[in-house]
């Protein structure tokens, strides 16, 4: 695990796990240069962060989609050297969107390696619950898109119905803005030929899903500032300890 200060703290056995790839993989990756080095700590153990597990999930993320080794180095090459973890899920969220949903059957002991840990029965009913696995038989059909993002969730604070919430509210809004803009775009190419309205839609799909969620990311940074500058001011724990502090009588 991490600490809240972020200070790398994973063995290169537990990011291995935590990623859902061999030790011999994380190495491979190292060695090409796809991956940052590691923190040296005490006797000489190189110690790995949420960098590295955020890179190795883009990593991962971009093979699934079909892209070669030598494609991948060029996009990781290209991106700015100072991206955080956070910014490096949303890259993966775009490289996600490239590709059409993806639902495959695997059985319990691949789906616990693809989410990189061990899932218990109430880790697989709440991921079962926010539709990312569907038990059939004596394996599951898994929306590889969604498992890493599921696997995340099971670590969040909050309840199962919370979750869902959100996940119907994002839903909701998702679709009523993917209307706006399609609807935007199908009148400025209404006049064009077919080939040209596909080839259009090809290059802007991951533009618009990049767009949405940095906008998105920002309003809700903003949001949440907002809410936590609000609750701060109302929280008397927030006040001197001591109390008020009045004139030292006498």
């Amino acid at each position: 695990m991490t600490t809240d200060a972020d200070e790398p703290t994973l063995t290169i056995d537990e990011l291995a796990a935590r990623a859902g790839v061999t030790v011999r993989t994380v190495r491979f990756y190292s060695g090409r240069g796809l991956l940052p080095p590691p923190v040296i700590g005490p006797r000489r153990v190189g110690r790995y962060g949420r960098e590295h597990l955020a890179r190795l999930a883009l990593i991962e993320e971009m093979q699934l989609r079909g892209m070669t080794l030598a494609a991948i180095e060029r996009h990781l090459r290209q991106l700015p050297p100072d991206l955080t973890p956070h910014d490096l899920a949303i890259h993966r969220a775009v490289v996600a969107s490239w590709a059409p949903d993806t639902v495959e059957s695997l059985s319990r002991r691949e789906l616990e390696r693809r989410a990189g840990r061990p899932l218990g029965e109430e880790d697989v009913e709440r991921l079962a619950a926010m539709n990312v696995v569907e038990a059939d038989g004596e394996s599951f059909r898994v929306d590889s898109g969604l498992l890493r993002l599921g696997v995340e969730l099971l670590d969040v604070p909050l309840s199962q119905e919370t979750i869902l919430a959100a996940r119907t509210v994002l839903t909701e809004h998702a679709r009523t803005a993917a209307h706006e803009l399609s609807k935007l775009l199908r009148d400025a190419v209404a006049e064009r030929d077919t080939r040209d309205v596909k080839s259009l839609s090809a290059h802007m799909h991951p533009l618009v899903v990049q767009a949405l969620l940095t906008t998105f990311q920002r309003s809700l940074k903003d949001e949440l500032r907002e809410w936590l500058d609000t609750a701060g001011r109302e929280d008397p724990r927030g006040a001197d300890p001591r109390g008020p502090q009045g004139p030292p009588s006498g």
